[in-house]
């Protein structure tokens, strides 16, 4: 079974894509920008903390209105504008957690889209 995931709740999508594929029991996400669903805008320009956040609760929202959850993540990847960000990135990342964590990988980038300093993808047990 396939199933592409969108939904008015989620930020609009800033290429082509869809926010998340359903393939048999695993979740797959896109790259979760910090957006602001409402405002559709990323907040806090310069502020990787809460840029952090904003992503993780996009990815929170996907998995938990598609039966899944942050703690059946099995694999997250991490685009970071500057990797200097990474100790201030993994303070918020890690109280989404109540355990353990899943596989990561973190990794530099020059740019992202919309000027965020983060974009967060993970693959989920559904």
């Amino acid at each position: 079974m396939l199933k592409r995931i969108s939904s008015d709740k989620l930020p609009k999508a800033v290429g082509s894509y869809s926010a998340a594929t359903i393939v048999n029991n695993m979740i797959y996400t896109s790259g979760q920008l910090p957006i602001n669903g409402e405002l559709n805008t990323i907040e806090h320009s310069d502020d990787i903390k809460s840029q952090t956040k904003q992503s993780m609760n996009n990815i929170k929202y996907i998995l938990e209105d598609n039966g899944s959850s942050i703690n059946q993540i099995v694999k997250t990847t991490v685009y970071l504008q500057n990797i200097s960000d990474f100790a201030s990135f993994d303070d918020v990342y890690k109280t989404f957690f109540e355990n353990e964590f899943p596989s990561r990988t973190a990794f530099e980038v020059g740019n992202l889209p919309m000027g965020a300093l983060i974009e967060i993808e993970v693959m989920a047990e559904v």
